[in-house]
């Protein structure tokens, strides 16, 4: 499928963001700048933005961003891929806490669907940002959600407050799904302020035209937040959260009998055949965090934060793979964390420095039949892991059109484990291993005029092998078992990046482009046993490609924007010699006209996405995964939406959404079932 040469103008710019002003970005440094002024392709997406468009997941949330490709194994499940890579080659934070944890397997995850859109004030991405501010796994992007707050400081000082939100939203695409969330914000202007939000969301079976209705695609779940958030002093606020999410029975729809397979234009992927499989999520994360700052102008530390966090993860699933052949495993995770940063005026420029902390106790288990399987266990069990880093980054102007940032990082890993059997032997065994790394960064931002600069860097990632890389077992693909070893070594990557933005009230345009290099990635290799993979360090990789997009406010009413991007990479194998990336982005692209009322209370806009077809592909990784990957790779697609929303007063907006108005079958490259037919989605929401 050809996609006509307009998707060369690009964008994720929110359209509900009419004046496109450029927000305060916090994940690029860690202390807040204008998002004009990084030195990173980055992108910002608004509660108002996510709202809008109707975005069911944080995957999802970020479809019409340039340079991701957002594969679901599952409709409950979604992995980002960020400039080729995905997983636990990522790094997700959620109020600059790490989600990332040692368990995570390699390929993609489900772990990014745990975090409740509807309980987000807003998300930053930050590609290829290098290991330097956040440490091991922010190889492709680093994404921080922002959770919503009471906005205390933003009432008028004093004062009592009290306000709240429902919302309902329902999807008529094949069973239909109803997703419902109540909020309430209370407390004193200036002293204090509560923040309390609750999401149901019965997520209905999918359907299509070719395949039809998508059996078990849907499942329920239930999100809670909590934020509390106090003054202190002057300038010292004290943050209390907590965020709970609870998902059962998601099931991996594409290796069931219940997927009959999909054939469209000579791209065959073949059905499934377990009877069944599914995975129950429960998530929590609760942390206290202090920030401060020193408006004195001779104060050493200007900004600082402290924050401790802990969390707990239940992961488990349950396969029917025969009549007689039923396998579970669980893990259960305990993650405590400790970052501590700082911000500081030295000479003629500003440092940023801190450490983080963070240690994962993790208790696993498998059964087949009912029957313990110690050596089936997803990671070891009574295993540990231990990631301690620091950091300095300094930023500084040479010249006032200049600024030159440069940071390095030290970082300390160690696992250790009580019970690990590999299959095949008779004993449990422990062990344990540690590594060290220095990682660097440094980048330049010439702001040619106070509308157009340029950007450029070099940035060096590290990932230390992880409890799934030493001791995992875990079922992949098609249906083979993935093994880890302990004998694995870090990853190691560098990205190079140049890029360039321009914006004024009427226009705008960016543009990224970037090349990473690999050492030592970790792989799965044909195993000793049959079905199975080992992980084993390969050789070197790459992968390069682009990132654009741009707005055209066309008059006061009507907006065009515009998003594309691609990407392609290969690397070694030890066994089979150079090969595609998995999952690489076909070119990419959506271009949304929008078009609102003088009062601005009503609005109406149409987006056209679509994709090349994804050819790109490992004979070895389509046969070893046709349920995913059709033969010849994954069709292209072009697919077009409309939505509007009213403002009808004060207390009450109303939204619609006619998603794929043509019914087309398609899927996004990699994924384990096709993105629903023609659907409504109609939503209300009533503030008080």
């Amino acid at each position: 499928m050809r996609i006509h040469p307009i998707f060369l103008l690009a964008a994720a710019v929110p359209a509900s963001a009419q004046d496109f002003l450029s927000p305060l970005f916090v994940t690029a440094s860690r202390f807040g700048q204008e998002e004009e002024s990084v030195a990173y392709s980055t992108t910002s997406l608004d509660m108002d933005y996510l709202l809008e468009n109707q975005r069911r997941t944080l995957p999802e949330a970020l479809q019409f961003t340039p340079g991701v490709l957002v594969q679901k194994t599952a409709n409950g499940h979604g992995s980002p891929f960020i400039r080729g890579f995905t997983g636990r080659q990522n790094l997700l934070m959620v109020d600059g806490v790490r989600l990332n944890n040692s368990t995570w397997r390699s390929g993609p995850v489900q772990y990014w669907n745990t975090v409740d859109p509807f309980s987000i004030d807003h998300i930053e991405l930050v590609r290829s940002q290098g290991s330097v501010l956040y440490g091991s796994d922010a190889v492709g992007g680093t994404l921080n959600a922002f959770t919503k707050s009471s906005g205390f400081m933003d009432q008028p000082d004093g004062a009592d407050f009290h306000h709240g939100s429902a919302y309902y939203e329902h999807r008529t695409n094949g069973e239909g799904s109803h997703i419902g969330r109540i909020e309430s914000t209370f407390g004193q202007g200036g002293k204090w302020g509560v923040h309390l939000g609750f999401s149901a969301k019965d997520h209905g079976d999918i359907e299509d035209d070719a395949v039809g209705r998508m059996k078990n695609t849907g499942y329920p779940e239930q999100n809670l937040d909590f934020r509390f958030d106090m003054a202190l002093s002057e300038g010292v606020n004290l943050t209390l959260a907590h965020q709970y999410v609870d998902q059962d029975d998601i099931w991996r729809w594409h290796r069931t009998r219940f997927n009959p397979g999909w054939v469209h234009d000579g791209h065959v992927a073949t059905g499934g055949n377990f009877l069944r499989e599914t995975y129950d999520q429960e998530r929590s994360l609760t942390y206290l965090k202090l920030t401060g700052e020193n408006p004195g102008q001779d104060a050493f530390i200007r900004r600082w934060h402290t924050t401790l966090s802990w969390q707990k993860t239940q992961d488990s699933s349950d396969e029917l793979r025969t009549p007689t052949d039923r396998r579970q495993g669980s893990i259960d995770l305990d993650t405590y964390g400790l970052d501590v940063g700082f911000e500081s005026e030295i000479g003629p420029g500003t440092l940023v420095y801190g450490v983080d902390y963070y240690h994962d106790e993790a208790d696993s288990s498998a059964y087949r039949n009912g029957a313990p399987r110690p050596d089936a266990r997803p990671v070891a069990d009574g295993s540990t892991y231990d990631l301690l880093g620091a950091y300095t980054q300094y930023e500084w102007r040479p010249v006032e059109p200049l600024k030159i940032t440069g940071g390095v990082r030290g970082t300390y890993a160690e696992a250790q484990w009580d019970a690990y059997r590999a299959p095949g032997t008779a004993a449990d065994v422990s062990g344990e291993g540690d590594w060290n790394d220095l990682s660097a960064s440094l980048r330049a931002l010439w702001n040619a005029n106070d509308r157009w600069s340029f950007f450029a860097g070099l940035s060096q990632a590290f990932r230390a092998p992880n409890l799934n890389d030493l001791t995992g077992n875990t079922v992949s693909r098609g249906g083979e078992q993935g093994l880890g070893s302990p004998d694995v070594e870090p990853e190691k990557y560098l990205t190079a990046e140049l890029g360039t933005r321009f914006g004024n009230e009427t226009f705008g345009i960016s543009f990224a482009a970037f090349h990473t290099w690999s050492e030592d990635a970790i792989i799965g290799e044909p195993g000793p046993l049959p079905n199975t993979t080992v992980a084993t360090n390969g050789g070197s990789g790459y992968v390069y490609g682009f990132e654009a997009e741009g707005y055209w406010n066309i008059n006061p009413y009507w907006t065009l924007t515009a998003m594309a991007g691609w990407n392609e990479g290969k690397s070694d194998s030890p066994t089979s010699g150079e090969r595609w990336l998995s999952r690489q982005l076909p070119f990419t692209g959506s271009l949304a006209l929008r078009w609102t009322h003088p009062n601005e209370r009503i609005w109406v806009e149409g987006r056209v996405l679509g994709a090349a077809t994804e050819n790109r592909v490992d004979p070895a990784d389509q046969a070893s995964d046709p349920q995913r990957i059709p033969t010849h790779g994954t069709p292209g697609y072009l697919v077009c939406s409309l939505r509007a929303g009213w403002q009808v007063n004060d207390h009450l907006e109303l939204s619609c959404g006619l998603e794929n108005i043509a019914d087309d079958d398609y899927r996004n490259h990699g994924s384990g079932q096709n993105e629903p037919g023609f659907g409504a989605v109609l939503g209300a929401k009533v503030r008080w």
